[in-house]
């Protein structure tokens, strides 16, 4: 029977794999066939699997996809609901694209010209002005509410753009991620990694170990994983420079539902009394990187949430060995200010500085609002623990050899007090992490 209506996750999770399963392997066998020349006499479509429940508030609903990420997302978020939920079929049909995508080709692969010419009559393609972020963005106007912040089309579309922004599947993805601005953050979390012993004793639980795969060109932002049974290992992905590549990422890692990112990055010191390596932990954030101005206007306040900030603290404190005072010296909180503009020095000096004066900033980047916004925005916890490479406006720009001497030096503890942060957030309940600051008076049933 299609359709099952249960109050059991498990039960729930299951039929909803199986429909799944069922509908993705139709799509699969038909395009196999096609490719030898067999063209199906219909249509080939295939629909994904809904969850549907009866609430105090009315019918809401979600459509589903991709069980071997989601299942236990699945499970706790029935369970957290507490009433009899309806698994069944959707009438969202299931684009041939995605029914492909995690085996690393693509649906036209093996086809003639004029075979793959004629796959858009009888398979369903991509429909894209059916993927948007109106339930997010909340403005969303269904027939019924929204169950989850994500639908399937929009998730299947970001699982996607991971594997081509990061070169690693989706299903790499853990739910504690480490955003940096530089490669020398990689290769040490990549030297800790490719060890089973140094992962284990940092990450415990530890089991593996996924990087992209070897090629000519590297992928845009570069992911690497230490994976756990659980998912709660540690996501680094480096993602460049900027607010744009910033936002990208997070669009597409958050239908995954993390339970928190950090950004671990360098930054300019803005205060004289500020030395090089010294830290910077964001509480608040003067956003003039505009890339989310019309989804979170700058004029939101962007909170921060006090479990990152507890956890990102006491990592500096365990790691650099510094208490009260000494601690005070080592990191620094306050505003950081992110900018879409790569050359703000060369800013006319009067307006710049009255502005970054008023807001009480104390560094400059490029990623951290962005991340941090794009987190309260898409209900991810965030934070940001920067380090200083420059002091710009008191006279150390950031010149080449200094910026040698001052990565060697600081870039492992750097990374060591972002590991010892997630462990922290690890032994925490993770209903806690999903602050009641990221959720709306309207929200969604899912987290």
């Amino acid at each position: 029977m299609d359709a099952l209506t249960t109050r059991d996750p498990d039960e729930a999770a299951a039929h909803a794999t199986a429909l799944y399963e069922r509908e993705v392997a139709r799509l699969r066998v038909a395009l196999a066939a096609f490719a030898q020349g067999r063209e199906p006499g219909d249509r080939v479509r295939a629909f994904y699997p809904e969850i549907w429940a009866d609430t105090l508030h009315g019918p809401a609903a979600t459509t589903i996809t991709r069980p071997d990420i989601f299942v236990p997302y699945w499970r706790e978020q029935v369970a957290a609901l507490g009433v009899p939920v309806a698994v069944r079929p959707s009438t969202t049909p299931i684009p041939l694209p995605f029914a492909m995508v995690e085996e690393g080709g693509h649906a036209e692969e093996g086809l003639t010209e004029t075979q793959s010419a004629h796959l858009a009559a009888l398979f369903d393609p991509l429909d894209l002005s059916a993927v948007d972020d109106a339930i997010v963005d909340g403005t969303y106007a269904g027939e019924h509410a929204p169950l989850a912040l994500f639908p399937a089309l929009r998730t299947d579309f970001s699982l996607s753009r991971l594997r081509h922004y990061t070169g690693t599947p989706a299903r790499a993805f853990q739910a504690f991620v480490i955003f940096t601005n530089y490669a020398f953050y990689m290769d040490a979390f990549a030297e800790i990694a490719r060890d089973p012993a140094a992962r284990a004793a940092l990450i415990p639980g530890a089991d593996g170990f996924v990087e992209p795969e070897a090629t000519a060109r590297l992928p845009q932002m570069p992911a690497l994983h230490i994976t756990r049974p659980d998912r709660c290992g540690i996501t680094m992905v480096n993602i460049g420079v900027g607010p744009s590549n910033a936002k990208t990422i997070t669009d597409h890692i958050a239908p995954l539902r993390p339970h928190a990112w950090l950004m671990l990055g360098h930054c300019a010191g803005l205060r004289a009394s500020q030395r090089l390596g010294d830290y910077v932990l964001a509480h608040a954030y003067l956003r003039e990187d505009h890339i989310l101005d019309a989804a979170v206007p700058p004029e939101v306040p962007i909170p921060a949430l006090a479990e990152v900030q507890q956890a990102l603290e006491a990592a500096v404190a365990e790691v650099t060995g510094a208490t009260g005072a000494d601690l005070k010296r080592v990191v620094r909180t306050g505003t950081v200010a992110t900018t879409d503009d790569r050359n703000w020095e060369l800013r006319a000096a009067g307006a710049q500085t009255q502005r970054l004066s008023l807001s009480r900033a104390i560094a400059m980047d490029m990623e951290s609002g962005t991340i941090a916004a794009n987190g309260f925005r898409l209900r991810v916890p965030y934070g940001t623990l920067l380090c200083v490479s420059d002091l710009p406006l008191h006279g150390q720009p950031k010149l080449p050899g200094m910026a040698q001497g001052f990565y060697r030096a600081r870039v492992a503890q750097h990374l060591e007090i972002g590991l010892a942060a997630i462990n922290l957030l690890r032994a925490r309940d993770a209903a806690t992490l999903h602050s009641r600051k990221l959720r709306s008076f309207n929200e969604v049933l899912f987290r």
